[in-house]
């Protein structure tokens, strides 16, 4: 009895078997284009082989602007107004500054600075010291007797004392009449005091002893205002620091620099 056509199993011939193999094996060498092994979507690569169009990875990166310096203004010594900057002559390359706490304090502190560069400005050369100014603190119009310091910028141009100095660079005038004795306004003594000055130049003329009596103001303006050792207590007019340190000042100013003392209360100084 036949089989129904329905039933027979198709057979394919070999050789058209072979051929649809051979087909098939070459579309799966790789994957598609478009895919990778996974499946997924991949971007054409340019020529360095990063993803994007041909040659856009290997463009050269632009040139930056170039950025001009900042100016740097030089350093001004602290706390000193215009007013008091501008009294500090150009050629002062030294500055010894005595800041009092107040117009009636007779305690102050002094720093001493120094402008080697101008382009960079002032430096602290010195650590702060402790410092006595005068009895009733500081006025900006002295007169003999008034027992204030005088504020404002003054020269220094010569030393002396009763002890022969420290290596200076500065005059030196030794002489036993900066010999003194007595009390000071707190009961304590005075001796001493003197063994080392350096002349601040108010009502004086610059560059003579600290001895010299000449008073270009008159006498009633007062004078004989020095830097001095400390005694322990407020002064009559001078600014006052330890022997230690008058002689560590007298060691490194310079009459070569110029130096000044820049003196006064806080208040009148900062304008």
């Amino acid at each position: 009895m036949p089989v129904p056509r329905s039933r027979v199993p198709l057979r394919l011939p070999y050789v058209v078997c072979a051929a649809l193999l051979l087909l098939l094996a070459g579309c799966g060498v790789g994957p598609l284009a478009g895919l990778d092994g996974s499946g997924a979507t991949t971007k054409a690569a340019g020529a360095s082989g990063v993803p994007g169009p041909p040659g856009a990875a290997g463009a050269p990166a632009q040139p930056r602007a170039a950025v001009a310096p900042v100016a740097v203004p030089p350093l001004e010594i602290p706390g000193l107004g215009p007013r008091t900057r501008a009294q500090i002559p150009a050629g002062a390359h030294q500055a010894f500054v005595v800041t009092g706490q107040s117009p009636d304090s007779n305690r102050s502190t002094a720093v001493l600075y120094t402008r080697d560069d101008p382009a960079v400005g002032w430096r602290a050369a010195l650590a702060p010291w402790p410092a006595h100014n005068a009895l009733n603190g500081w006025t900006a119009e002295h007169w003999e007797g008034d027992l204030r310091s005088p504020v404002g910028v003054f020269t220094l141009t010569a030393a002396g004392g009763r002890l022969d100095p420290p290596e200076t660079a500065f005059p030196y005038d030794l002489s036993p009449d900066f010999m003194v004795e007595g009390e000071g306004f707190h009961g304590e003594p005075l001796e001493g005091s003197f063994d080392y000055v350096i002349a601040i130049d108010y009502n004086r003329v610059p560059g003579t002893s600290p001895l010299d009596h000449t008073r270009p103001l008159g006498d009633e303006r007062g004078g004989g205002i020095w830097i001095h050792v400390d005694h322990g207590g407020p002064t009559q007019g001078c600014v006052s620091v330890t022997e230690d340190r008058m002689k560590e000042l007298l060691g490194v100013l310079d009459p070569a620099k110029e130096p000044v003392i820049v003196m006064g209360d806080a208040a009148s100084l900062s304008r």
